[in-house]
């Protein structure tokens, strides 16, 4: 009995390391695409945490006290200039463009700070900083500075207010709606999109391909007279037309869905948000234009596994590498300026939609990935003939 349980596991080891591909997707694969993608992720967490630290900021000051001057020479690539603030100064903050915060101390700030009686029921002075979150060199100094001021606040045992908000329509962010929830919105709805229109290729590109080599089904089809770049053109073709049903699918979700958002009140906070007809446009090009390139590199996997199961084995490493694409504008605050980037497939489509939902959409990103996820497709469908044209490829068992 012994001999015989033997038997079984030198056989089953001798399979499993016999066969190299299984040896690689399920040994090295695994921790190889994890170092990978961890190692991306660090560098994107990196470059977000350092990004916008040696850009200098502008920090206007009505009133300057001489007690807080000290803490203000502490903070880095700050220019401190000693002016009024007025309400157009702080209306211009609205411009997330601007790496500018505004202080403003009561006039004779630390006489009232020494004056002031914590037990007299009376407010206490109200220092007032004005800044932008959707921009991060203003909401960085700004944390900087209300720290400081805090911390330099608890030694006097609470005798000013930071920000306090005497009125309802007190507002000290000055970041509007758009930026805020557009920002949210362009980290998360791209990364649905891209899952669903993987989702939806998944469905019906293996058994297309995969599923006739299994069957033996193919074989049929390639004793035809028919060409074979005509029978890759026509699976190609098919399968592009199946996926794209599942891209206008996801396109008519956001279409439909993203109104409800515009009119929803969260928190007794309108949402604002304003998306125009060309928004919609360019979502929609874009997300065709991904659903085509990603059943064509799909389909070539498919083309070269042996079965059903094995095309979902040899998938899985494409798999996490669209998923870090989608996860990537969760590790950084704006979309890529280089144009080189948009010749990256799918982190391309990506930063387009980002684009879209943060309200930075520029046209000529667009049209480079556009140009360059069609060239892509264009040389997919030429591998993928190449492969139904090799013998060894498509009776490979």
């Amino acid at each position: 009995m012994k001999s015989n349980t033997w038997t079984i596991i030198k056989k089953e080891f001798a399979r499993f390391f016999g066969d190299r591909q299984l040896l690689f997707t399920a040994v090295i694969m695994p921790g190889l695409m994890l170092y990978i993608i961890y190692t991306l992720m660090g560098s994107g967490m990196s470059r977000m945490a350092t990004e916008g630290k040696d850009d200098l900021v502008v920090v206007r000051v009505e009133n300057m006290p001489e007690s807080v001057t000290p803490l203000l020479e502490e903070i880095p690539f700050v220019e401190v200039l000693q002016l009024p603030v007025s309400q157009e100064d702080i209306n211009l903050l609205e411009d997330k463009g601007l790496n500018m915060v505004l202080m403003r101390f009561p006039e004779g700030f630390d006489t009232l700070v020494a004056s002031y009686n914590p037990q007299s029921g009376e407010k206490a002075p109200n220092v007032e900083i004005y800044y932008n979150s959707a921009n991060n060199a203003s909401s960085r100094v700004y944390y900087m500075l209300e720290s400081s001021l805090s911390a330099y606040e608890d030694q006097l045992s609470n005798r000013f207010d930071i920000n306090r908000a005497d009125t309802e329509e007190a507002q000290f962010d000055m970041a509007n709606t758009d930026d805020v929830v557009g920002g949210i919105l362009s980290k998360l709805i791209p990364m649905l999109i891209l899952m669903m229109i993987f989702s939806g290729v998944m469905a019906i590109a293996p058994s297309s391909i995969a599923g006739e080599k299994e069957r033996g089904t193919i074989a049929t089809l390639l004793v035809t007279p028919m060409k074979r770049n005509e029978l890759a053109l026509g699976k190609v073709v098919s399968l592009s037309g199946m996926a794209l049903l599942s891209g206008v699918s996801s396109f008519i979700g956001i279409a439909l869905g993203l109104p409800k958002m515009i009119q929803a009140d969260v928190a007794g906070v309108d949402l604002g948000l304003h998306y125009t007809a060309s928004d919609y446009v360019v979502l929609l090009i874009t997300i065709l234009a991904t659903v085509l390139i990603m059943a064509s590199m799909v389909s070539i996997l498919s083309a070269l596994a042996k079965d059903v199961k094995n095309a979902g084995t040899m998938i899985v490493p494409f798999m996490l590498v669209v998923m870090f694409c989608g996860l990537m504008p969760m590790f950084q605050s704006g979309t890529q300026e280089q144009l080189t980037a948009y010749l990256i497939p799918f982190y391309n489509s990506i930063q387009v939609m980002t684009a879209v939902f943060a309200h930075q959409m520029k046209w000529l990103p667009v049209i480079v990935t556009l140009a360059a996820n069609i060239v892509y497709t264009g040389i997919a469908v030429w591998v993928l003939t190449r492969l139904f044209n090799s013998e060894k490829v498509m009776f490979s068992k």
